[in-house]
This record gives C-alpha cells, sequence and structure tokens, in this order.
C-alpha cells in the first residue's frame, strides 16, 4: 500500500535525486511521520503492557470496554478530518457522508468483515500483552508480515521477488528463535510456560487476522474512489457495534456491577488514545514513507521496546538466543521492504 512514483527510464539516478532533494518539505513530513510512527507503536505496546500488570487496589479496567473506547475516538477522529477536507462546511460533510454510507447499503456493508476481524484482533493484543513481555511480542507480531504477504498472493494475485521471500524465511527463523525456550525451575516454569503459551496464541491469531483484514481492506479501497477516512468511518462504526456487543457478552456483567469505564486512570486513556491513533498514523506514513523506512522504524521500535522492557519495566530478561532471533526479524523487516535495482532502469522513489 505504500504510494510510489516511476520516474522514466531514461531518467538517471543524479537526475532524481536532484528531483528528491529538490522537494525538502515531503522529506521533512516522511521522517516526521516516521518518527510519529515509532513513537506511538513503542509507547502503545509499552504503555499497554504497563496497564496490563500494574498492581491497583480496585478492579482493573475491562480491555473490551477499551476497544470499544478506541473506536469512538477514531470516528469523531475520521469524522473532524472529512469536516476540515470539505472546507469546515457542516452541510457539505453531511452530504458526502449521506451520499457514500446511507446511499450506498452494499459498499457499506462490505466493511462489516474487516471490523469485525479487526476488533477481534484488538481484544488479542491486550491477552497477548497480559502474558508476554513488550520486547517478545514486539518481535513476534511481526510475522503479520507473513501472513499479509501470504494473503497479497492469494487475495490479491501479488507477486514476491526473491527478496521477499528471503525476508519471510528469516521471519520465522526469527520468530521461533525469540520463542525459544529457557531455563527455569518449578512452579514458575509451570505458570510462565502457561502464560507463554497463551500470550504466543493471541500474537499469533492477531497476526492472522491482521494479514487478511489488512489485505480485504487494501481491495476495497483499490475498487472504490472513496476517501480513506469516510471508509475509516465506514470501519470504526461497524467496529463499535461489534465491539459493543462483544463487551456486553463476555463483560455484561462486570459492565452492569462496575459501568464501563470501571478502572480507568490516566494509564488506560493513553492507551485508548493511542490505539485509536495508531490507524491514521499508519495512513499518514503509508501517504509519505517508503517501505525501508517503515521496516526501519520498526525496527527502531522493537529495539526502543527491548530496552525500556529490561531497564524500566523489568520484566524481561534477554538471552543470546533472543537478541539472534530479532536481529533476524530486524533484517527481515528491512529485507522484505527492499527492492533491487529494476532491470528496465525505472527508478522508485
Amino acid at each position: 500500500m505504500s504510494t510510489q512514483a516511476l520516474l522514466p527510464a531514461e531518467s538517471s539516478d543524479k537526475e532524481s535525486s536532484t528531483m528528491v532533494s529538490s522537494t525538502p518539505h515531503p522529506s521533512r513530513l516522511k521522517y516526521l511521520s516516521l518518527g510519529v510512527l515509532v513513537l506511538q507503536t513503542t509507547s502503545l505496546v509499552l504503555t499497554m503492557r504497563y496497564s496490563r500488570t500494574q498492581k491497583e487496589d480496585g478492579p482493573r479496567y475491562l480491555a473490551s470496554s477499551a476497544v470499544v473506547a478506541a473506536e469512538v475516538l477514531k470516528i469523531f477522529t475520521c469524522t473532524f478530518i472529512v469536516f476540515m477536507e470539505n472546507k469546515y462546511s457542516l452541510r457539505a460533510m453531511n452530504l458526502l457522508l449521506k451520499e457514500e454510507i446511507v446511499k450506498k447499503p452494499v459498499e457499506t456493508m462490505k466493511l462489516a468483515v474487516p471490523a469485525g476481524i479487526y476488533t477481534l484482533q484488538n481484544n488479542l493484543l491486550y491477552v497477548a500483552l497480559s502474558n508476554l513481555d513488550a520486547a517478545t511480542y514486539q518481535v513476534t507480531y511481526q510475522l503479520k508480515i507473513l501472513t499479509t504477504a501470504l494473503f497479497s498472493v492469494s487475495m490479491l494475485g501479488k507477486r514476491l521477488g526473491l527478496y521477499q521471500w528471503l525476508s519471510l524465511l528469516s521471519l520465522m527463523a526469527g520468530v521461533t528463535l525469540v520463542q525459544w525456550p529457557t531455563d527455569s525451575t518449578g512452579e514458575q516454569k509451570v505458570l510462565t510456560a502457561g502464560s507463554q503459551v497463551v500470550g504466543v496464541a493471541a500474537v499469533l491469531t492477531a497476526c492472522m487476522s491482521s494479514g487478511f483484514a489488512g489485505v480485504y481492506f487494501e481491495k476495497i479501497l483499490k475498487e472504490t474512489k472513496q476517501s480513506v477516512w469516510v471508509r475509516n468511518i465506514q470501519l470504526g462504526l461497524f467496529s463499535f457495534l461489534l465491539g459493543l456487543l462483544g463487551m456486553m457478552v463476555y463483560d455484561g456483567r462486570s459492565v452492569r456491577q462496575s459501568g464501563m469505564f470501571q478502572g480507568y486512570n490516566a494509564i488506560t486513556w493513553t492507551v485508548v488514545v493511542l490505539q485509536a491513533m495508531g490507524g491514521l498514523v499508519v495512513a499518514v506514513v503509508i501517504k509519505y514513507a517508503d517501505n525501508i523506512l517503515k521496516g526501519f522504524a520498526t525496527s527502531v521500535s522493537i529495539i526502543v521496546s527491548t530496552l525500556i522492557s529490561y531497564f524500566v519495566l523489568n520484566d524481561f530478561h534477554p538471552t543470546g538466543v533472543f537478541f539472534l532471533g530479532a536481529m533476524l526479524v530486524i533484517a527481515a523487516t528491512f529485507l522484505y521492504g527492499y527492492h533491487g535495482k529494476p532491470a528496465n532502469g525505472a527508478v522508485k522513489v
């Protein structure tokens, strides 16, 4: 989904670099968006992990309610962006939303599938970070590259090059090493193993859902000319309804007893805001950055999460095998986004 422009075949590398360097404003936006992506990704993982493991006197907040709250915030944010795009005209915005959502029920209903999967995925991430440290989660979750690639091949008919297949092999090897069991004894070993299995199962399921929903959503975007923000409003509406249904089914008793926002504090609201902003940040990065730089952002986020998990949260004790696996995963993120110089002389920027 990266936006890449092809220069004519007769243009030289020198000319292309001159063209890129002559537009510093997009370049600044590119690196600014990547910096925001690193900050958002790292902050979300660490604050979510901290919020699920901190000791509290009262009841812990419900993950299902946090997912619903994030969807509401996302809907309001996307609606405001559409409002700005329509020159702050409520009439123009209402006409647009009515035309694109209400009068096109078939197109709108298509978003119910990815919305349900995204809702499941967001709930699973809370389960994962309740049972895995931030570093292990970050590295393992990169398997979504593999699932997205496989669904892209099967659903969109994309073809992967040699570098992409090599990166997927490196990715699988790296994640396998990260999950390699470490020596521990007694009751702690049983508890740790059980928790790790739950966490890894949640991450793997989230990776599958992320890959399918992402490719399905991409397919819908390519088949229509709707604004991505309007599509996100449609997606958010279905996600809100399905998330609310899930919350009442699984946590209905707790909600009736203590309310939807039980256990909320500043950290919880930070998690909600960061989760709501995640999709919007990715949309901006897709517009201004390329796959290599996104891979760099992912790598930086893994490294920062590992350091903070070890030095601040004190819930992670890395081994040599973990570091080897993490390096393979980081290398895979770069390799997957790398495109060798095209044979026809075209230059991608």
